[in-house]
């Protein structure tokens, strides 16, 4: 389900993981109205986002208000439009709006250069996703995405390594 979408505003902008820690899949999600679209992604991305998201903050005005939990919830898709490649960010001061857009994946050589197959009928409808959302929006992101990382498999104290219910073998400790 590929294809080019635009929010200049949204009710939501979420990130969420379905499935159990050690297995989990992670998306992010962009609700308006009736219309929800849906990126498959990896908890790292998910994690960046949040990062980059959490720097440019800090050089804005602090956000005044706080979005209904509401804009917080993630619901497990049905669909996905594409699973998540490059993410460009960026802010719209005439509107006070951070910018992001999604890409989708493309195959890259060993360079990391797209590469660019002409027999490709997809290759000129790469899927994205260009959202504006608040700062208020946006603080909340990173504090849910944090939570939804943190859901996980707990790291070990010693490698940082996630660590199974039925135990660790530590490579610092043994």
């Amino acid at each position: 389900m590929s294809g080019q979408y635009g929010f200049d505003a949204v009710d939501a902008f979420t990130a969420g993981a379905v499935g159990e820690p050690g297995a989990r899949v992670f998306y992010l999600q962009v609700s308006r109205g009736s219309s929800q679209i849906t990126v498959k992604c990896e908890k790292e991305q998910v994690a960046a986002v949040a990062q980059h998201l959490g720097r440019l903050l800090n050089d804005l005005p602090t956000p005044t208000g706080a979005p209904a939990d509401i804009a917080l919830q993630f619901t497990a898709p049905d669909e996905v439009a594409f699973v998540l490649g490059p993410v460009g960010l960026g802010y719209d001061r005439d509107n006070d709006r951070l910018v992001l857009r999604l890409e989708e994946v493309v195959a890259v050589d060993e360079n990391g250069d797209p590469i660019d197959d002409p027999d490709d009928p997809l290759a000129e409808e790469r899927g994205a996703v260009r959202v504006m959302i608040t700062r208020e929006q946006a603080h909340a992101f990173c504090r849910h995405a944090i939570a939804v990382i943190a859901a996980g498999r707990p790291p070990c104290r010693w490698c940082a390594r996630p660590v199974e219910p039925e135990g660790h073998v530590c490579p610092r400790m043994n």
